[in-house]
């Protein structure tokens, strides 16, 4: 089923899946609607820390079993914004078995699966075995056919869970104007080659970015997908990521975004988004080293 966008859907579907009180399992860092969207049924949320230690993957094993009997559903994304990993199929097969024994529903945001580096597979949990006995799957065009205004997604996966979402949607939107559907749906039955294109450039940006920050001195490890990149402050700032995200700014006017906005474990971290030519992300790298900020003691 369509949607206006997987924001719109996900923020909209904890209503038909969470009593008050049910407990929604969300990733930290990750990106706010994940939370958001089911606190407006009145759930409660539960983080599961994304670790380097552990690949940055849920430690499924190690979540509280009073949680896991309070859980409804559980939102995972890979590739995950803002930190910019993927995720091996075999963590998937993982998920779906787990997701059974503990009768929880899966909600996976697979936004931009089609944006993903160096030879990596975008993967649909729907391929997994199993996997639509527990799991939904929200897909949006925005990212990787650029149709960000026209505000189009959709929702597959398990029948029930999305026929009960549609049945709500019914009442809150009266069909996507028919224009924009003919663009979806050309976009989703044409060449791929625009598809692939776009995602070597993002990757050329993307090493013009990680790169050229480590050439100066910058430790960011290269964004594994998404259009953003990911990387830990100069341990000078003491994980005051606000603090750095301003002085960076003013010094340099190379805009990011604060960890700490995306969750307590995005603390001391900032996102970047490669929205620019490789040619204009190294003459912002360019800025950054002469600015002296990575050198400087506070």
């Amino acid at each position: 089923m369509s949607v206006y966008g997987s924001q719109e859907g996900i923020a909209h579907i904890g209503l038909t899946l969470c009593n008050k009180g049910d407990i929604v399992l969300v990733p930290n860092p990750g990106y706010p609607i994940f939370s958001i969207g089911p606190s407006l049924a009145g759930a409660q949320m539960y983080s599961y820390d994304l670790m380097e230690e552990n690949n940055y993957l849920p430690d499924l094993e190690h979540i509280d079993s009073q949680v896991l009997s309070k859980t409804k559903f559980m939102i995972v994304s890979y590739p995950l914004n803002p930190i910019c990993k993927t995720a091996p199929r075999e963590f998937y097969v993982k998920l779906v078995a787990w997701a059974k024994k503990h009768e929880i529903i899966i909600l996976h945001d697979n936004a931009y699966s089609d944006i993903i580096y160096d030879g990596r597979e975008g993967i649909s949990l729907l391929s997994i075995e199993g996997a639509k006995d527990v799991a939904v799957e929200f897909y949006s065009l925005s990212k990787s056919y650029n149709y960000t205004g026209a505000r189009v997604g959709f929702l597959v996966g398990n029948r029930e869970l999305v026929q009960n979402f549609k049945k709500l949607r019914s009442q809150i939107d009266y069909g996507t104007f028919l224009p924009v559907q003919y663009g979806a749906i050309a976009a989703l039955t044409g060449p791929d080659a625009a598809v692939i294109e776009q995602c070597r450039q993002y990757q050329n940006r993307r090493d013009a970015l990680c790169q050229g920050l480590r050439s100066i001195g910058w430790q960011i490890e290269d964004s594994e997908g998404t259009m953003f990149a990911w990387g830990k402050i100069p341990a000078s700032y003491k994980d005051d990521d606000v603090f750095f995200v301003m002085e960076l700014m003013e010094k340099t006017g190379v805009l990011c975004t604060p960890g700490s906005s995306f969750g307590t474990m995005g603390k001391g971290h900032v996102r970047f988004a490669l929205v620019l030519t490789p040619k204009e992300i190294q003459e912002a790298v360019r800025a950054i080293e002469i600015s002296g900020i990575l050198s400087k003691n506070r």
